[in-house]
């Protein structure tokens, strides 16, 4: 869909530099623009005259002096207009609506039932989005736009969901996602991979570090990936959904779930699929285990039962769990050695519904790294958990009122 009105609210290409700076930094002094921008003060004070009329900055006082007059302190004007981010995945779907410094206003989240179509999913979204604005007075001007992360393959650029694996409802194949919910609420939308929502999240929170090359897992049903380096997504020749989970562990291994995937893949050693997987196969073949006083079919086994086994330190749990994530380290030193990212951010329901999941898995993947101890990689599990793809997608957005 159509941007520009999002990029052309502010016209001027250093305007866009400067408020930028801002935007990144926080609370800057007019000296700091200045040292930054190399502008002349007249053009510096233009151009902070017009983003001040416009409402895209701000005056928020006065620095120190360091023996002149005391410099006046600009930063970002939050509510100069407020974005959408929507999350899409496989298992639940979020709604979220923030100011430009990334606070919530509100959240919505839906599971993804085996009712929960392209249809019904959109009304829903519409609806909701509309209600928001309602309860805070935005009409759509206010509104820069909605960002999708969302499960691929997808194409970004025509705004369409292509052909997605495991959504529990039907229909979930050439959705053209941004027309469904852009057209009814009149506002511009911006589909991408939930992976590269989330690290873009992730990144723009971690800004006061300035790490130049991060890696972002997601690991939940499937497993996706997506790279920022020197600040910048990294895209493929085709959307790299899924990619990640296609790593092949063992050559004879066990066979992917469908036919298109590869034998021994990462992806059937270590996702919610295959921890599921597992717990069955040992429930069937009798192991002793807590689980089988939380259901009586071995084949209703879910995630959710395995982690309330987990808490009760169930043997069979321990042992499924830290398989999986040992063949999880194992695939994550691969892409250490590929790839030596500085940080690792790990996300998904994998992730946040076991802490030991990711010690173990880190830990192997730290031992198998090929220049270990001298590459110091830090490891995270984020600092927006569940809501980091949501939060991404409006992040995207928000980067084209400087693109």
């Amino acid at each position: 869909m159509d941007f520009s009105s999002v990029t052309e609210r502010i016209t001027n290409r250093r305007a866009k530099e400067m408020y930028e700076f801002i935007r990144r930094n926080g609370t800057v002094s007019k000296i700091d623009l200045l040292d930054h921008s190399g502008m002349t003060v007249s053009t510096l004070t233009r151009l902070v005259e017009e983003l001040t009329a416009q409402g895209l900055i701000l005056e928020s006082g006065f620095g120190v002096s360091t023996g002149g007059r005391r410099p006046t302190l600009y930063e970002m004007n939050s509510t100069y207009a407020y974005v959408f981010g929507l999350e899409i995945s496989r298992t639940m779907s979020r709604l979220v609506l923030v100011d430009l410094s990334l606070n919530k206003l509100e959240d919505c989240s839906w599971k993804m039932s085996s009712e929960m179509t392209p249809q019904r999913l959109t009304a829903l979204i519409v609806e909701e989005a509309r209600l928001m604005m309602n309860r805070h007075a935005l009409d759509s001007s206010k509104i820069l736009g909605m960002g999708i992360g969302a499960v691929g393959p997808l194409d970004r650029l025509s705004g369409v969901i292509l052909e997605p694996l495991y959504f529990p409802a039907p229909g979930w194949r050439d959705v053209d996602i941004c027309s469904l919910i852009g057209e009814p609420l009149g506002i511009p939308v911006l589909l991408d991979n939930g992976a590269n929502t989330a690290i873009l999240a992730e990144s723009w929170m971690d800004r006061a570090r300035s790490y130049r090359h991060l890696l972002y897992i997601h690991a939940g049903i499937g497993l996706r990936s997506a790279i920022v380096s020197e600040g910048k997504v990294i895209y493929g020749a085709v959307d790299m959904e899924g990619s990640v989970g296609q790593m092949i562990i063992q050559t004879d291994g066990i066979p992917y779930r469908n036919k298109s995937g590869n034998y021994g893949a990462l992806e059937s050693y270590a996702s919610l699929y295959a921890i599921e997987r597992a717990a069955q196969s040992a429930v069937k073949k009798g192991r002793s285990t807590f689980l089988t006083q939380l259901v009586s079919d071995p084949e209703t086994i879910e995630f959710h039962h395995i982690r309330e086994a987990l808490e009760k330190n169930d043997p069979l749990a321990v042992e499924i769990v830290t398989e999986a994530a040992t063949y999880f380290g194992i695939g994550l030193a691969n892409l250490l050695n590929i790839l030596h990212p500085e940080k690792v951010i790990l996300g998904g329901p994998l992730i946040a519904g076991d802490k030991h999941f990711f010690r173990i898995a880190t830990q192997v993947a730290v031992q198998k790294a090929y220049y270990y101890p001298t590459y110091q990689v830090v490891f995270s599990r984020g600092s927006l958990g569940e809501e980091a793809l949501a939060i991404g997608a409006a992040v995207m957005v928000m980067g084209y009122l400087t693109s």
